[in-house]
């Protein structure tokens, strides 16, 4: 063995056989090497594309698909340069194909136009859809204008008018049949200007309230709209409450403006006919003098012009001899009504309004007028105080041609008790007369003094 390895020929076959030996196996690590990488597996990644649109193929002139979603997930799988690029690019479509299918239910597969290069997976896979034929119809627009109670005091929406009135509404039949109401929403909050050509969008509903999706042509009208804020002349009336001091007579009572102008909505001027100031306490009135009061505004009124109003209250001391002269005359007065009162009922015992045929010349007195009572509010009661009855008479004077064609009918009395509170109050009496040329008319009673309660009490 000694020998071999101090022989010359040994150590050159060995190394020669060592050379071969290292070729052979770097040759096949390079092959070995080069076969991995031409796996495609083990170079290939995933790409997720979400919320990728779906296109739908079919005669959208003709037909409405449902069930088809918006949107769907791509999974892709491939080598990293090619996902680059179709996720940087997305020039490919996923669509599902309904054209040559029938109306009605068809479970279909969603596809695209991805080479095969590339491993797809889309979700979901498969759809049911529905097809129906499409249907298109006009429908009048209505309008609902919302927050009206927020609109300021005294301003009410008038008339309005809708550009275009009509829209043409395209959806499946069974969609359109189920239609309810086509409106618009208009919010007049805070307005005090009218509405110039106001562009809203238009919503469908059906029957039940709730909003359908459906394609609308023109998708928003113009709305137009009066905003307005009504007004009419008023009186004034100046209530009193209270009675003056002993020994003195109240002679007239006459405000300094009386008419106002009031603003409110048309329902509310519709029953106002007078305005009521504050009270006046004439126990505390001595001497003939001015006072300023308020005026006491019923709910959603407003008068801006006026805040306050000068009453004149004109007021005599009576005499001790006055007084007897008026007890007097009060005493003949009561004889006389009383006959008055026992000659009517033995000639006419059926009528409630009876003229006398008092008619001296020109002087005539129409008995018997009614007192009318205006502003009473509801669940309030009222009775008569001073006088204690609620009829009273008129005087009237002139031409006897022009007086004696008058009667009861052509009058109208009556007092305003709009905002006052239970208890005692002295209101003016009010007398409406028709035009006359010479004739005068005097009222028995230029107040009177009534008392409201609530309807239970009474």
């Amino acid at each position: 063995m000694d020998n071999w390895f101090k022989s010359k020929w040994f150590v050159r076959f060995a190394a020669l056989a060592f050379a071969i030996i290292l070729y052979i196996f770097v040759d096949m690590s390079l092959q070995s090497t080069g076969a991995d990488s031409s796996i495609p597996g083990n170079s290939s990644e995933t790409q997720r594309l979400e919320d990728f649109p779906v296109e739908i193929n079919i005669d959208e002139e003709k037909y409405v698909v449902s069930g088809v979603p918006e949107t769907v997930t791509v999974n892709l799988s491939g080598s990293p340069s090619r996902l680059r690029a179709i996720s940087t690019q997305r020039n490919f479509d996923v669509y599902v194909d309904l054209e040559g299918l029938e109306e009605g239910n068809h479970l279909v597969e969603i596809q695209h136009t991805i080479s095969n290069d590339l491993e797809v997976y889309i979700e979901p896979k498969t759809v049911e859809v529905y097809i129906e034929e499409r249907a298109s119809e006009k429908f009048k627009v209505s309008a609902d204008f919302i927050n009206q109670s927020k609109m300021p005091p005294g301003f009410e929406l008038g008339e309005y008018e809708i550009n275009p009135g009509e829209v043409t509404i395209t959806s499946s039949r069974s969609i359109i049949d189920q239609i309810g109401v086509v409106k618009v929403f208009v919010d007049v909050s805070g307005l005090e200007t009218s509405i110039n050509n106001r562009e809203v969008p238009v919503n469908v509903y059906d029957s039940q309230g709730n909003e359908l999706s459906v394609r609308i042509e023109p998708e928003t009208v113009e709305v137009s709209a009066q905003i307005n804020n009504p007004s009419k002349q008023v009186g004034v009336n100046v209530p009193t409450v209270g009675e003056l001091p002993e020994g003195y007579t109240l002679t007239s009572i006459t405000p300094n403006i009386e008419e106002v102008e009031a603003f409110a909505i048309t329902e509310v001027l519709e029953d106002l006919n007078s305005i009521n100031t504050e009270e006046i306490d004439l126990s505390e009135i001595t001497e003939t003098g001015t006072v300023e009061v308020e005026l006491s505004l019923p709910e959603g009124v407003n008068v801006p012009e006026v805040e306050t109003i000068e009453v004149l209250i004109e007021i005599e001391e009576q005499s001790s001899e006055a007084e007897e002269t008026n007890e007097t005359e009060e005493t003949n007065e009561t004889e006389e009504t009383n006959e008055t009162e026992e000659t009517n009922e033995v000639v006419e015992p059926s009528s409630e309004i009876e003229e006398t045929a008092e008619t001296e010349g020109q002087l005539s007195v129409i008995e018997q007028i009614p007192i009318e009572v205006e502003g009473l509010s509801n669940g309030q009661a009222i009775s008569f105080v001073e006088p204690e009855t609620d009829v009273m008479q008129l005087s009237l004077e002139g031409s006897e041609e022009e007086v004696g064609a008058l009667t009861a009918d052509d009058f109208r009395v009556f007092i305003n008790v709009q905002g006052l509170e239970p208890g005692e109050h002295t209101v003016p009496v009010e007398t409406e007369t028709p035009d006359l040329k010479e004739a005068t008319v005097t009222a028995e009673y230029e107040q009177v003094t009534v008392s409201i309660s609530d309807e239970e009490e009474a």
